[in-house]
């Protein structure tokens, strides 16, 4: 995590948030006598929030947990994903 002093922000804000987004990597910025901001990319800022929402619950929380313990030890089963987008199975009439 880069940390910059808000001039530098200013200075180079398109170049700044090309790098939050293009290398994922947060940008710490500093400002004088105020407290710190971050920035983030959109789409890691997603995640954060997606990621709160999911083990905001204790119950969810602890099943989500035991999933990953129960992946890292090896268990768990390998399933193809299903398509929303095809077909229902059904033949088409021509």
């Amino acid at each position: 995590m880069r940390t910059v002093p808000y001039s530098e922000v200013r200075q180079n804000l398109a170049k700044m948030l090309d790098h939050v987004v293009d290398d994922a990597e947060e940008v710490v910025v500093t400002r004088s006598g105020r407290e710190a901001a971050v920035i983030i990319s959109l789409r890691e800022y997603e995640s954060l929030k997606e990621t709160a929402y999911l083990m905001a619950s204790p119950a969810n929380a602890r099943r989500l947990n035991e999933a990953v313990e129960e992946l890292r030890n090896g268990g768990g089963e390998m399933h193809d994903l299903i398509d929303p987008d095809a077909s229902s199975g059904e033949a088409s009439a021509a």
